[in-house]
């Protein structure tokens, strides 16, 4: 059987560092990157017997193309820290790491909770990522927000889903919604350079209200409750920050990661 690295990029995830480790501890090594944490995230890694290497974060993709070539074995498992990999996935990658692919990477579902409530719908019953993939054959694209992996080879799907514990308070959620819409401005920005396409109040108003009738309504957000109906305009909220900001980037201002101010 081919053998696997488990890789848990962290910044401060004492909450959540043990609980992940636990959920890999059939992988062949643990390597956890970390971005300089501040808290228990190294004492509670170590004391679970991880390999750890470290780097000042710049962005997700960043951070995870460094490590990944760092890692010990040929195949790479990549587990976020709020996330948890089921038993029943696990036996998946080990039947087919024993029996062996010609895929170089899979497509995982995660099942998501928001707030102390899984959500089945609001966008998110469709949530996938690329987390299984050899580790000479890929890598992140170069992107600061939703960067996925591309391979050299072929992109199959594994049937069991990741366990993905998201925000549980609204503080840490705008917090990381600034830095995210700052990232995605700044990607879209740069697109747009290339084009020479400018947005305006068009754009501002209508990519909003349209991500909100996606997610509320066709995606059936109104299912998932209050939750639901939080989520659609957390979601469209984000669209349109995002959207002023590449409007302000447009007109010159300066934007930076708020986490680094």
């Amino acid at each position: 059987m081919e053998k696997i690295t488990a890789i848990i990029p962290t910044f401060n995830e004492e909450r959540h560092i043990a609980e992940a480790i636990a959920s890999v501890k059939w992988a062949d090594e643990i390597l956890v990157v970390d971005s300089l944490s501040t808290d228990k995230t190294l004492e509670l890694a170590r004391a679970s017997g991880a390999r750890l290497i470290q780097r000042e974060y710049g962005y997700s993709a960043s951070q995870k193309n460094w490590a990944i070539p760092q890692a010990a074995h040929p195949w790479i498992f990549l587990l976020d820290a709020d996330e948890r990999c089921t038993p029943e996935l696990q036996k998946e990658i080990q039947d087919l790491l024993k029996n062996g692919t010609t895929h170089d990477a899979f497509w995982i579902h995660r099942v998501n909770h928001f707030m102390g409530k899984r959500i089945d719908y609001s966008g998110w019953q469709s949530d996938k990522v690329v987390r299984l993939f050899k580790r000479d054959h890929c890598r992140y694209q170069d992107l600061k927000v939703h960067a996925e992996v591309e391979a050299k080879g072929t992109i199959s799907k594994l049937k069991y889903k990741i366990l993905h514990y998201t925000y549980t308070d609204l503080a840490n959620y705008l917090k990381k919604a600034d830095r995210y819409t700052t990232w995605g401005a700044m990607d879209r920005f740069e697109k747009f350079q290339k084009t020479g396409r400018r947005i305006g109040w068009p754009y501002i108003v209508f990519r909003p209200f349209g991500r909100f009738l996606r997610h509320y309504f066709w995606r059936l957000g109104i299912l998932d409750g209050t939750h639901g109906l939080v989520v659609s305009l957390l979601s469209s909220h984000n669209i349109f920050i995002r959207a002023v900001k590449i409007w302000r980037l447009q007109a010159g201002e300066k934007l930076s990661d708020p986490f680094k101010k």
